[in-house]
């Protein structure tokens, strides 16, 4: 299955973890679309934002289970991928802008 840039990226992450990565080592987080892989999202970044990226690493996250209060019937939040993408020196993304 062919993924255009847009579907590819689906959120950015931000958390105080992911601002201190920004800093400390010019790297952002996304939430990506579960069937993408590394090439694909390396592509949709550089295009979408006209930056250089150096690497790219991804984990599949486990959805947490969750329950309704004093409910019998338990259920999980879906599964889901995250990507740390990596910028050349000098780059930046604008995630707010």
């Amino acid at each position: 299955m062919e993924l255009s840039n847009e579907d590819v990226l689906v959120e950015p992450i931000v958390t105080e973890d992911s601002w201190r990565l920004q800093e400390e080592s010019n790297s952002y987080a996304f939430r990506v679309h579960p069937d993408s892989n590394k090439p694909q999202i390396k592509q949709a970044v550089e295009d979408i934002f006209e930056v250089e990226v150096l690497k790219v690493t991804t984990m599949n996250m486990k959805g947490k289970p969750r329950r309704e209060r004093l409910a019998e019937n338990k259920g999980r939040r879906s599964d889901w991928k995250k990507a740390y993408v990596r910028l050349a020196e000098g780059d930046r993304i604008d995630i707010f802008g």
